[in-house]
């Protein structure tokens, strides 16, 4: 009987045991790891954001607890780990291995659980489907190889860059910490637009949008527009006239007004 005890408590304090193991030796390897600035990576030398920068990005994303937010390129996960402290869920997404298990051990020394997690993976091919906010800090060449699926995002997704921009696609928004001249002191925001441009049926005359990411032109029967889509919210101008409604799809909806597509 005593020996078929034995036995039970061998086995139980195995899984315990091989876990202890495995967090030491990740523990080990982190200790024996230590990331350069400047060292190379796939697409880009690493640089860490600023931590203010960090917060700012995150205060211009307006990252809530109802967010999942993916740092494409997330380095020594400060971004990540910042996001989950908010409440959030973040995913950090980076190609160095190393990196992976050091943002890990550091999320969790935080206590963080499963609010924060890092994969190891090529940016280009990870989806990003889920993600209400994106944060990145990358090459502007890279940032333009990605702006066809980012834009592809669900209305209304955040966007926020440290530095770099997106080309055509002008910033929401963009604000600077530090004195003029500083290094890595810039945020840029994006909101996904919703897909407006065509042609729309309303009761004031038929109404043609052309779109160019955020901004739009055209007219509403004779009468020349312009305005902004910010998300799946629309608002221009047409003559004296103001409007402003929410995009669902096919329909358009404001508060005495309202469109459906035609073409």
């Amino acid at each position: 009987m005593k020996e078929l005890l034995l036995r039970k408590r061998t086995l139980l304090a195995l899984p315990v045991a091989c876990a202890v193991a495995a967090l030491l030796y990740a523990q080990q390897a982190t200790d024996t790891y230590k990331p350069v600035v400047g060292q190379a990576g796939k697409d880009v030398v690493w640089v860490p954001t600023p931590q203010d920068l960090v917060d700012t990005m995150l205060d211009m994303a307006k990252v809530t607890p109802q967010d999942v937010v993916m740092d494409l390129g997330s380095g020594d996960g400060r971004t990540v780990i910042t996001a989950a402290k908010r409440g959030a869920r973040a995913m950090g997404v980076e190609y160095n291995p190393e990196m992976v298990q050091l943002s890990k051990t550091a999320a969790a020394a935080e206590r963080l659980g499963d609010r924060a997690t890092f994969v190891q993976a090529d940016l280009f091919t990870v989806d990003l489907s889920r993600a209400s906010v994106i944060t990145m800090f990358l090459l502007p060449t890279i940032n333009l190889k990605l702006r066809p699926a980012l834009l592809e995002l669900k209305p209304g997704t955040r966007v926020v860059s440290n530095t770099f921009d997106m080309g055509e696609w002008q910033p929401d928004d963009t604000k600077m910490i530090g004195p003029d001249g500083c290094s890595w002191c810039t945020a840029h925001l994006w909101i996904v637009p919703a897909k407006v441009h065509g042609a729309w049926k309303t009761a004031q005359g038929n109404l043609r949008i052309a779109q160019s990411f955020q901004m739009i032109s055209g007219t509403l029967g004779a009468t020349p527009i312009a305005g902004k889509v910010s998300g799946d919210r629309i608002t221009f101008r047409a003559a004296s006239t103001s409007y402003t409604g929410r995009v669902n799809g096919n329909t358009i909806e404001g508060s005495n007004w309202t469109a459906s597509r035609i073409e």
